[in-house]
């Protein structure tokens, strides 16, 4: 069968859900994350906790464990429909692993109440997964119509139709413009504020034709709608408030000596990470381990091409707790403050 593939900015790639392409669910630089949280750590010795904190499919999650037999990992997901696929995957190694279902800004309390002890490791792999963009039913895609929705966790409030209903023309233009990158905003703003005069937009293919129509109909590497659906997405997730969260979570409970590894698809995500890491740095709070980032190989791109706009950027937590967050109790008892982060597994 051929898939049908839409390529979003931040290069998440979408096939149709009748396909049975096997790519979208590889996971991304599968060899350099675990290299970066391996560290120079010995495999067979490694013990402690790593968290994966954008679950996914559970493919980086199974490496890992495959790699690092003492290892356990926690891995989180705010799709309660994700994890159950994950739960599969991961099934053989059931009894290293650890299923929590929420969001990056509940992370570091959902960490320090279910380890015994400060995680060893910190993975994050960011944008919308694959298996949210395979279903219509989601409202993610511009190719495929559905309800214009978009929330990953399905217990959001706020759906991308109530941002494109109710959200006034120069919200809308700066969000195209700052969240997707969209050179064009204001006319899409503007056309979308006439057409809603008239009715609602309730499904994708409506906004996704507008945009279309707006904008001229010429195909280059990405659908002419690719940005403002970027857009609305990290708006409808909050994914800019979410990543400063994840950040934040590994700071405040990543063991001394613990990774960090971030994956990050869309340049202001990864800036944001670069910029976090090297304040970090020079507060003392990490040693950056990858002074540009990582880039997927070329035969990666090929075989995988949701891998093609990855950059993955590393750093290793220093001793010295962060004196402006709270002190945490892990469930083992286990303080984590100023001065005290070592840790392992429980």
């Amino acid at each position: 069968m051929v898939a049908s593939r839409e390529t979003f900015e931040d290069g998440t790639t979408m096939v149709s859900e009748d396909s049975h392409d096997e790519n979208v669910h590889i996971p991304v630089m599968a060899d350099e994350v675990v290299a970066l949280l391996g560290g120079s750590r010995d495999p067979k010795t490694l013990d402690g906790w790593i968290v994966d904190a954008t679950l996914g499919a559970g493919g980086h999650s199974a490496l890992l464990l495959e790699r690092f037999p003492r290892v356990r990992v926690l891995g989180t997901d705010q799709d309660p429909s994700i994890l159950v696929r994950a739960r599969e995957r991961l099934e053989p190694f059931q009894a290293r692993v650890q299923l929590e279902r929420c969001r990056h800004s509940e992370l570091a309390d959902r960490i320090t109440e279910t380890l015994g002890a400060p995680p060893v490791g910190f993975l994050a792999d960011l944008g919308a997964s694959s298996l949210q963009l395979d279903l219509a039913e989601r409202g993610f895609s511009f190719q495929q119509d559905g309800p214009l929705d978009m929330r990953m966790d399905p217990d959001r409030k706020r759906t991308a139709a109530e941002i494109v209903n109710r959200w006034d023309e120069e919200d809308l233009a700066d969000l195209f413009y700052h969240e997707g990158g969209e050179g064009r905003s204001r006319r899409i703003a503007a056309e979308i504020v006439r057409a809603r005069r008239r009715a609602p937009f309730r499904r994708t293919g409506a906004l996704a034709d507008l945009v279309e129509r707006t904008v001229g109909g010429g195909r280059g590497r990405i659908h002419p709608a690719t940005r403002v659906f970027q857009a609305l997405r990290r708006a409808v997730n909050e994914e800019g408030e979410e990543l400063h969260a994840a950040l934040q979570a590994a700071q405040d409970t990543l063991a001394e000596g613990g990774i960090l590894a971030v994956i990050a698809f869309h340049s202001g995500e990864d800036g944001e990470v670069k910029r976090f890491l090297k304040e970090g740095a020079r507060e003392g709070h990490w040693e950056v381990l990858t002074k540009k980032p990582l880039r997927p190989t070329r035969g990666e791109e090929r075989s995988n091409p949701r891998a093609r706009s990855a950059r993955l950027r590393g750093a290793r937590r220093l001793r010295g707790a962060d004196p402006n967050s709270p002190v945490r109790t892990f469930a083992g008892g286990h303080r984590h403050e100023k001065g005290d982060e070592k840790g392992g597994a429980s």
